[in-house]
């Protein structure tokens, strides 16, 4: 029966993965991996996760399954720093999820149970977002998401919309917009979420980033501004970059309605779904998140930490901008962009000469990881670009 498979092309971003460890050069740079480094190039545990870790070794007393749901504790305390201090709690429930991919799986599909047919997204986006869209069965609609002078592109957005239908969904990204660190500024937020409104679709909101860009307010707007003026909306949401837990895929899906009965629906919805997927959720990294929450020191000591991390790739963005051009690339876009991610306008050829005359490794769409670049090799970085973009 194997024999019937056809085979599947590898994912490019493993691929590049393995051709970066197997290069020997010591002064390679790895800007492909989606992950936070520090100057140091190390991906660390976040101090006050370790501190709530050997805490949850004292007082955790039972492995025993926590249900579909997951753990309900660590999903309820996000939502003030999600929804805000402010937000009514009866209009919103969620679930615990496999990261945010786990989370997006299930907005998108319990979206398909509430008999959405199409999906509306910018692109570029992330790849995962359109191969989950196509697993689910949904139709994928695109349009352009940034301007070619690397700005978002409001007027695209408000083309698609008028296109859209009653019931269908509208995926947006809350903060730091993975690929391409173009978010929409709060005054085009204040226009979209009217629209949103106007054209009755179903907002999906995918916050993967929060407190990556402008701090964990800031970075909030957009899905508030929405929520302040739709019926309902889903939400998906990751705690893997910015309580850097990325193997333990920590996420949380939302469902908001001011309708009791179909918020009801939706997380039974979302319990099934759950279930026939991963049955219940990895409950270590959510634990470690309901701890850190519900200790004032222990979050005080994580906002502290995020907000190193923010400088540090806002010290790496000033840097790149302060460039202006390296050859035909320009960089000053990159200081007013957010989050991890950046997108160079590179040919496939240019990619491939870097990474084989430089030992500098990106995707091949030409996104970089910005916390990849340290004291160490950001000059040497521009100075490579210079090189293979003239």
């Amino acid at each position: 029966m194997l024999e019937n498979l056809a085979p599947q092309p590898a994912d490019a971003l493993l691929a590049l993965i393995k051709l970066h460890n197997a290069d020997p050069r010591v002064d390679k740079i790895d800007l492909g991996v989606g992950v936070y480094r520090t100057g140091d190039g190390d991906t660390p545990v976040f101090k006050a996760i370790k501190a709530a870790e050997q805490k949850l070794l004292q007082v955790q007393d039972s492995k025993a399954y926590l249900g579909p749901e997951g753990d309900m504790g660590f999903v309820h305390a996000l939502i003030p720093y999600v929804f805000g201090q402010d937000f009514d709690r009866s209009k919103v429930e969620g679930m615990q999820a496999p990261g945010g991919t786990g989370a997006v799986r299930l907005a998108v599909e319990v979206a398909a149970r509430s008999g959405a047919r199409r999906i509306w997204m910018g692109t570029p986006s992330w790849p995962n977002h359109a191969q989950i869209v196509a697993a689910v069965g949904l139709e994928l609609k695109t349009f352009r998401h940034m301007t070619a002078d690397g700005a978002a592109d409001l007027d695209a957005l408000k083309v698609a919309l008028a296109g859209a239908e009653p019931g269908d969904v509208v995926m947006l990204h809350g903060c730091c917009h993975n690929p391409t660190g173009v978010d929409y500024t709060e005054a085009q937020w204040d226009e979209i979420a009217p629209l949103l409104a106007d054209r009755q679709v179903l907002p999906l909101i995918d916050i993967a980033y929060q407190g990556l860009g402008a701090g964990m307010e800031a970075d909030a707007y957009g899905l508030r501004k929405v929520l302040s003026v739709v019926p309902e909306a889903l939400v998906a949401y990751s705690c893997d970059k910015n309580f850097g837990l990325y193997r333990d895929r920590v996420g949380a899906f939302y469902a908001v309605t001011g309708d009791a009965e179909a918020l009801s629906r939706a997380m039974s919805n979302g319990a099934t779904i759950a279930r026939a997927a991963w049955s219940m959720p990895p409950d270590h990294g959510a634990a470690a998140v309901r701890l850190v929450l519900a200790d004032a020191d222990l979050t005080a000591m994580w906002l502290a930490e995020l907000d190193e991390m923010r400088d540090r790739m806002r010290w790496v963005r000033d840097r790149l901008a302060a460039a202006q051009h390296a050859g035909s690339v320009p960089m000053a876009s990159l200081g007013v962009q957010n989050g991890l991610f950046s997108m160079l306008p590179l040919s496939a050829e240019q990619i491939l000469a870097i990474r084989e005359r430089h030992g500098v490794y990106m995707a091949g769409s030409g996104r970089i990881n910005i916390a990849g670049l340290t004291t160490n090799n950001i000059d040497r970085f521009v100075e490579a670009l210079r090189d293979v973009a003239t």
